[in-house]
């Protein structure tokens, strides 16, 4: 099927039944996603560690008409152990069995800086939160997502991450790690139903962009609910046979 993804429309349906986990639900991309997934039947779990952010998400989301009521997962990816992952998939295991999405969409930009000022303390907590704990709650996942008859992992990319740039330090080599740790996993279940892709949002009006470029023209920016057809092809049925590839939502 040769289809657009920036510009794919889909039955409003499209994700009645399923059950998608999404990291950092509670802002920017990932709230407009939990938000857009849930008005298309998805069941949504919100990750977050912002408990009261979380909330307000859920109730935006329990105020959508005929969307499934959403479940709430609250985890400090930076403090994190593995007892806590696996605590967290125990907990979806009971509750739903299966997961048929994870979108691991929560980042930490870091500092700004060249690699000869870089603090090696926060190098690690940046690598930390956007590779280490894509690995651990894929990995702890992984079960819950082979009971589902078409699931889809999606991996959160960027421009620098596949083209180095100066000054983007941790978070640009925190991309390049996801875009590998993402081929890894879709190589290795080539065969199986689960299929795994990276999407770069490209620039987007969220608080991480503002951090990035505090004096940018946000007005110009595309708003998250704008690049969302991306995440919806892959989280659908139409993507069932795309895997190991990386997509630009613009």
């Amino acid at each position: 099927m040769d289809t657009d993804h920036r510009t794919y429309t889909y039955p409003q349906d499209i994700l009645r039944g399923r059950i998608i986990l999404i990291t950092g639900a509670s802002d920017g991309i990932g709230r407009a996603l939990a938000l857009h997934a849930a008005a298309h039947g998805a069941q949504i779990i919100l990750h977050g560690r912002n408990v009261a952010k979380l909330e307000k998400v859920y109730d935006e989301i329990e105020a959508l008409d005929g969307a499934p009521r959403p479940s709430i997962a609250v985890m400090d990816l930076a403090s994190a152990n593995s007892d806590a992952y696996r605590s967290l998939a125990d907990e979806l295991e009971s509750e739903f069995g299966r997961l048929d999405g994870l979108v691991l969409n929560a980042s930490i930009i870091g500092d700004r800086f060249s690699i000869e000022q870089y603090d090696a303390a926060k190098w690690q907590q940046v690598m930390h939160v956007n590779v280490t704990s894509a690995f651990a709650l894929s990995q702890v996942c992984l079960p819950l997502l082979k009971r589902s008859k078409d699931a889809s992992v999606i991996f959160t990319s960027s421009s620098v991450g596949r083209v180095g740039r100066a000054f983007w330090g941790a978070y640009a080599v925190s991309k390049f790690a996801t875009e590998g740790l993402s081929q890894v996993l879709a190589d290795e279940h080539r065969q199986s139903n689960l299929r795994v892709n990276c999407i770069n949002p490209g620039a987007t009006r969220t608080n991480m962009r503002l951090e990035a470029f505090p004096g940018e023209d946000r007005d110009a920016l595309k708003r998250p609910e704008d690049i969302l057809p991306t995440y919806l092809y892959l989280l659908g049925p139409d993507s069932r046979d795309m895997t190991g590839q990386s997509l630009d939502a613009q």
